[in-house]
């Protein structure tokens, strides 16, 4: 697992932390204080052909991700000055790449936040490196997928909502509402599915490439802000509905 106690005596030195410029398989930024801490993520992924750039500075980390957006951002909550919160908070109106956050603490307040904020992904340490790798796989696969919906209407109309495909744009009684880019695959996949119950197993399939454990709350937590935005009574939802025990469904 990932975690301060994980012995580094195998990895190479780095006194200057030069960043991994080879890899095929997309560019990650790393913002994490922990300088030690990152080098350990940043060398296992890159050798999964992954290009992987460190920001060891809060304050500057806004800048960076501006200057240079990479395919995905790993993104540590706690940090002194500008923390994670901050940092998804500032760039998601701008950022449309995937956000993994990574953090020591388990409270649900935090995730709530942080999903809430955009990230697409949020990781308690210690992390075990095969299942990290496996969140970035599943992030960055997700954008090609989209692009394999072509046959798929490309805008849906459901009395004064529509939902844009292509724009990836959403509209309610004219008014653009916005949403993170998870938010909008979710909403995407369940009203190309309109009038169809979604099992909560094929929307963790198609949006994550995982299977669903059981426990995850993530899907839920991001219906509950999709039925906030779309005006949607989350005591009797007449837009997307759940289904217990099974999943959801698109009903307008």
């Amino acid at each position: 697992m990932f975690d301060s106690r994980t012995d580094l005596s195998q990895l190479p030195a780095s006194e200057e932390s030069p960043e991994i410029v080879q890899g095929r398989c997309g560019h990650i930024l790393i913002v994490d204080d922990d300088r030690a801490m990152a080098e350990m993520v940043g060398h296992y992924l890159a050798q999964h052909h992954y290009r992987i750039s460190y920001e060891y500075d809060s304050t500057q980390a806004i800048a960076r991700i501006r200057r240079e957006p990479p395919d995905l951002l790993l993104l540590d909550l706690l940090m002194p000055e500008l923390d994670g919160l901050s940092i998804c908070r500032e760039i998601r109106p701008e950022f449309k790449q995937p956000i993994i956050m990574l953090t020591g603490l388990a409270e649900d307040v935090d995730m709530i936040t942080g999903l809430e904020l955009g990230a697409d992904a949020y990781l308690t340490k210690p992390v075990k490196p095969r299942v990290l790798l496996a969140h970035v796989r599943a992030q960055l696969r997700a954008k090609p997928e989209q692009a394999k919906q072509s046959q798929e209407p490309s805008v849906i109309r459901c009395d004064d909502l529509v939902v844009d495909l292509k724009k990836r744009a959403v509209h309610k009684a004219s008014h653009e509402v916005e949403l993170t880019n998870a938010e909008f695959d979710l909403l995407a996949l369940l009203a190309c599915q309109r009038g169809s119950v979604v099992a909560r197993n094929e929307i963790y399939q198609r949006l994550r490439k995982l299977e669903y454990n059981g426990i995850d709350r993530g899907i839920d937590l991001r219906i509950s802000r999709l039925r906030k935005k779309l005006g949607d009574d989350p005591k009797c939802p007449q837009l997307i509905k759940t289904v217990r025990g099974v999943g959801y469904l698109f009903a307008g």
